[in-house]
């Protein structure tokens, strides 16, 4: 895993080899084993190595093609690369992976290699024949990319920092995220809390010439498919999940450097865990992570025992959360989205001892309808009669704070939720309500999860793989898993019982949400870890409420943000919120992250 950056001008910029090399240093944890940039003229990349995949100098960037056409920067993995390198006729000076994007791009296009990729990935690619640039971000967008245009410069980095240590942009609060922050923890592609820094969407790519015209083209999308048929074989439909998951996590093994698994104890890490432990021949270095008032360190023990594998538990005090809270959010350039990004980071950082690549469960949830309460709103929204739309309706049980509550506290403009609210609304018109909270899970939510996970990790030089988002596992899912065998009724009666309740009160009871990915468990997991109810990863927030308050009441009546004397009002109707503990914690979050970046002058 890597960082790139880079500056595209029509202007002569003075320093501008010195600036790529403070862009460069600014995102260092990104990538420490080597540093390099290129330059042509009025533009320059850059890029930060941390060493994977052929680890020898020749391997490092920016690579150059053979006829010296192409110069690529690249963060992330293409996983099948050795199978894309047996469609090429060209003559590869290294093993890397990095090479056959520059071979593939040359020989057959960007169109051609992009149909073919499998991995995760963010790419900056340069004709210096041309002088076109391709700014590419992998499907999901589990890499991170970020833009500024402005003055003639055209700005880019992995990191909204080393836009910033270019030299070339002022960092100017956007006000317009604080409403779309609190309602879902994270901001919404393409914005960011900076106002004019971008992110290139998922799934797209972009060109730039050089007179800095941006043309973008969007190569994937979510399926257009959604499978709720009542008829199916639901042996074979388990066989082809069986198979495309073990694929994904094979894929995912592929490194020349040491390799682990968080292991929470949870279904999905288990899942991840018991698969890689049975296609490694070493054995595995497990992680797990919990504080005295909260753990589930009994139920990862049970997975490490039954795959023998090297298994650490870290005990986590409130000390050790409260002092890495702001220094986290100095990697992450935002607001943290969700308290467990601190216990991931310390975890990440304990890991990087002993590896550099560790495997994650994001995705598994949003693949399957996991989150059985939500993801039950279109059966609720029937037997309710609601007189709401189906969006309204599914936003009011989704939103992280709640609507009244932001309208009341804040004073910052709402224009992202108006566009969202619009866009979604036509989304969500003429498809069943049930493809509508997957695909919303999928082009939204899980945004904000991998967020936090490359950022938990990239600022210790840690390489994290998501096998659960594997964009073919996610093709299979919508074309082949009927809706039933995702969210399944526990017997005949079920259904028309829950009718009668609300999910909080059925799901997991009545229901059994990822139906089927727990029945594949049944052939790698003890039935203990698959049939308890599942937990968020736990952070005792609320237990700590006191702490919150007094940091409350330290930073936020000098908010601007927020509507005045609304502080004390703040902490009231928080203690009255069962997410107590965290939506206080939001609130400080922004200003931490506030006070961290706007107070200084960036331009130089």
């Amino acid at each position: 895993m890597c960082g790139i950056t880079g500056v595209y001008s029509i202007n002569t910029i003075p320093d501008l080899e010195k600036r790529i090399q403070k862009m460069n240093s600014s995102i260092q944890h990104r990538g420490p084993d080597s540093d390099g940039y290129y330059k042509d003229n009025n533009f320059v990349i850059g890029h930060r190595r941390l060493s994977i995949i052929d680890t020898r100098e020749i391997s490092n960037q920016p690579m150059h093609s053979n006829s010296n056409d192409w110069h690529l920067a690249f963060n992330g993995e293409i996983y099948n690369f050795a199978e894309i390198k047996t469609n090429l006729n060209y003559d590869f000076k290294t093993t890397s992976d990095s090479e056959v994007i520059i071979a593939a791009v040359e020989e057959k296009g960007m169109d051609w290699f992009l149909t073919q990729a499998n991995g995760m990935f963010v790419i900056a690619l340069y004709n210096s024949k041309t002088k076109i640039l391709y700014l590419v971000r992998d499907r999901l967008g589990i890499k991170p990319l970020y833009v500024h245009s402005s003055n003639g410069n055209f700005v880019f980095s992995s990191e909204i920092k080393g836009i910033l240590s270019s030299g070339l942009v002022d960092a100017k609060f956007n006000e317009e995220a604080v409403d779309e922050y609190l309602a879902n923890r994270y901001i919404r592609s393409p914005y960011t809390f900076f106002e004019n820094i971008f992110q290139v969407p998922p799934g797209t790519y972009v060109t730039i010439d050089e007179k800095l015209t941006k043309k973008e083209f969007e190569y994937w999308n979510i399926p257009s498919e959604f499978n709720m048929s009542t008829t199916y074989n639901e042996d074979e439909v388990l066989e082809g999940l069986d198979e495309e998951l073990n694929k994904a996590i094979k894929y995912r093994l592929i490194a020349d450097v040491p390799l682990g698994t968080y292991l929470s104890g949870g279904v999905d890490s288990s899942l991840i865990t018991a698969i890689t432990a049975l296609n490694k021949n070493e054995k595995v270095n497990t992680y797990t992570i919990g504080f005295e008032e909260l753990n589930e360190f009994e139920y990862s023990k049970v997975i490490a025992n039954q795959y023998n594998t090297d298994h650490h538990e870290i005990l986590m005090t409130k000390k050790d959360y409260i002092d890495n809270w702001e220094r986290l959010i100095n990697f992450k350039d935002a607001p943290l989205g969700v308290p467990n990004e601190i216990p991931l980071a310390v975890m990440s950082s304990k890991l990087k001892e002993k590896i550099t690549v560790v495997l994650s469960g994001e995705g598994a949830d949003e693949l399957m309808g996991g989150y059985g309460r939500i993801f039950r709103a279109p059966f609720d929204y029937k037997n309710e009669d609601s007189k709401a739309s189906f969006y309204d309706y599914f936003i009011s049980k989704y939103d992280y704070v709640p609507r009244s509550m932001r309208d009341e506290l804040i004073n910052t403009p709402k224009n992202y939720r108006s566009q969202f609210d619009e866009e979604i609304k036509n989304e969500f018109k003429d498809r069943p309500n049930e493809e509508n909270v997957f695909k919303f899970f999928h082009k939204y939510h899980v945004k904000g999860l991998l967020q936090r996970v490359d950022m938990t990790t990239m600022q210790t030089s840690v390489e994290a793989r998501v096998p659960f988002l594997d964009h073919n596992l996610i093709e299979y899912s919508y074309r082949q898993v009927p809706y039933e065998l995702k969210l399944r009724w526990n017997d005949e009666t079920a259904k028309e019982r829950a009718s009668k309740m609300s999910s909080n009160d059925y799901s997991e009871v009545l229901d059994t949400p990822k139906y089927l990915l727990r029945k594949l468990s049944y052939k790698y997991l003890p039935k203990e870890i698959i049939e308890r109810k599942k937990v968020g990863f736990p952070v005792p927030l609320t237990e700590w409420f006191e702490n919150l308050e007094s940091l409350a009441e330290e930073l936020l009546p000098k908010a601007n943000w927020l509507k005045e004397g609304v502080v004390q009002e703040l902490i009231e109707k928080s203690k009255t919120e069962t997410r107590a503990g965290q939506i206080l914690w939001m609130f400080i979050n922004i200003e931490l992250f506030k006070k961290n970046y706007f107070n200084k002058n960036w331009r130089w």
